[in-house]
């Protein structure tokens, strides 16, 4: 018993050892230039508690922490194959189903404890009978109020998020089985309360129940409404609404992980989830309001159709420029500010942007570069694909400082980003990105919008900033653009 209880303390302070290096991990991932480091740290955290726990769960045999080692040597191969293959362009899906896998495993869990204790209740009971001195299962296995309470949370909201998260990246891959406008029908905010409605009652009915054969029967029945809730939540979401969607599937996955360590009584499931959980949450708070919009709007509004309604009735023509036009304007700026969207992801650009930022900068001109919350399909996509150029953290100036640089900026280069430029945000009522935040591009000297075509953005609507007197249109692939923009600059 002593041997076991200092076995417990021990590993309850490793438990902390990673936790404190998970909130130091947070802390750093907050700030672009440590956030790398941040990631190294959180990592080694989670290593550290998952080789302790399963330590502990194998009391050091042999045999058990080979097949450990096994299934995590296969786990990293697979997360590391995935991590260095995947192109930037599609880091928002691989986040997605990431998040999936996070909500599967919690339901998995939660399940698999469920089934051993009720199994060992069972046998318990048989024994008990037998011997003619029955007693209450739980104390012997411990299927509690509690813990059966936190089973059924921990499947139900590891259910939505993987089903959701399956759809999250559908509408994001642009895959022919889930379209990326939202898909919404008569009765359907009915049926998804009626199904959340009955799932937290289920749960309740399971705690108040323990020693009940039935729990088996509405554990089931919860992963199947789980699992529909998830579809339904998500699949009436557009294509606009995904970064705000990424960033709430990542907090439900830490929720279901804090479910977990209920069940598993684990310590270290518990604060990581929650502090999955939280931070997810935070984000998802902060990605509204860079949209102006509540979580409910998002979740229910069903913005990202791409009917293009709402915008305004656009008139006159757009300004058509090339590349050595554009170069003779920028050689005469001498303050530049570069706006990246999801276009440079997709053109993979940001080099040529790089290099074209250089060319500027011996020049002597002000290069800033300046970043929309929601710019791109996931949070911080511009400052990952930027970092990875190398651009220096100081020129990166987020949405209030940008807005104040561009009334005395001589040139605004908008590379791909369309919505988070759309100046109906500020003066269309009826426009459906009414009191959302933007970059005030438009009131830059001369806009310079280096784009495929006209096509609307995410939201569907026309972005009337094409058609303004200090706006030239740069048609092309934008690596190919910027790249003819800097040979341009310098023949100059």
């Amino acid at each position: 018993m002593l041997e076991k209880t200092v076995t417990d303390n021990v590993l309850t302070l490793i438990y902390l050892f990673a936790a404190v290096l998970f909130i130091f991990g947070l802390k750093m991932m907050s700030k672009v230039p440590t956030a790398a480091r941040g990631n190294r740290v959180s990592a080694v955290g989670m290593l550290i508690a998952t080789a302790a726990t399963f330590f502990a769960l194998t009391g050091g045999a042999a045999i058990s922490l080979i097949w450990v080692v096994i299934a995590m040597a296969i786990g990293g191969f697979i997360g590391l194959r995935m991590a260095t293959k995947v192109e930037m362009t599609a880091m928002p899906q691989m986040v997605a189903l990431l998040n999936g896998f996070g909500g599967i495993a919690s339901l998995l869990v939660a399940c698999a404890d469920y089934a051993r204790k009720a199994t060992a209740e069972r046998f318990v009971s048989d024994v008990l009978e037998v011997l003619g001195t029955p007693a209450p299962a739980e104390d012997f296995v411990g299927l509690t109020g509690t813990s059966l309470f936190a089973t059924g949370l921990a499947t139900l909201i590891g259910g939505v998020t993987f089903t959701g998260s399956l759809i999250a990246y559908g509408k994001l891959q642009g895959t022919k089985w889930v379209p990326d406008q939202p898909v919404q029908f008569f009765g359907q905010k009915p049926i998804i309360a009626t199904l959340l409605i009955v799932s937290v009652l289920l749960c309740v009915v399971m705690a108040g129940t323990p020693g009940s054969g039935v729990n088996g029967l509405w554990l089931f029945l919860i992963v199947l409404m789980a699992l529909a809730l998830g579809v339904l939540l998500v699949i009436g979401i557009g294509g606009a609404d995904m970064p705000v969607v990424i960033a709430l599937l990542n907090s439900y996955s830490g929720l279901a992980a804090a479910m977990a360590g209920f069940v598993l009584n684990n310590y270290a499931l518990i604060i990581t989830g929650s502090l999955v959980g939280a931070s997810g949450l935070i984000l998802t708070s902060i990605m509204c309001k860079a949209m102006n919009r509540s979580l409910m709007n998002v979740l229910f509004g069903g913005m990202g159709s791409t009917s293009g309604g709402g915008g305004s009735q656009v008139t006159g023509e757009a300004h058509e420029s090339s590349p050595e036009d554009a170069a003779i304007v920028l050689e005469a700026a001498e303050q530049v500010v570069i706006v990246p969207g999801y276009g440079m992801a997709v053109a993979q650009a940001q080099h040529a942007v790089k290099e074209l930022a250089g060319e500027l900068e011996k020049r002597g001109k002000r290069v800033y570069y300046a970043i929309h919350p929601v710019a791109g399909r996931m949070p911080g996509h511009m400052n990952v694909l930027l970092a990875e150029a190398g651009v220096e953290y100081d020129v990166l100036l987020d949405l209030e400082p940008s807005n104040a640089q561009l009334p005395q900026s001589d040139v605004a280069l908008v590379i791909g980003a369309n919505d988070v430029t759309n100046p109906d945000a500020r003066t269309n009522e009826q426009s459906p990105l009414f009191g959302m935040p933007i970059l005030d591009v438009d009131r830059a000297r001369t806009v310079f919008v280096i784009k495929r075509s006209l096509n609307p953005g995410f939201a569907g609507i026309q972005n009337p900033l094409y058609f303004l007197d200090n706006t030239r249109m740069v048609f092309g692939d934008a690596k190919k653009v910027v790249t003819e923009l800097a040979n341009e600059l310098e023949g100059i």
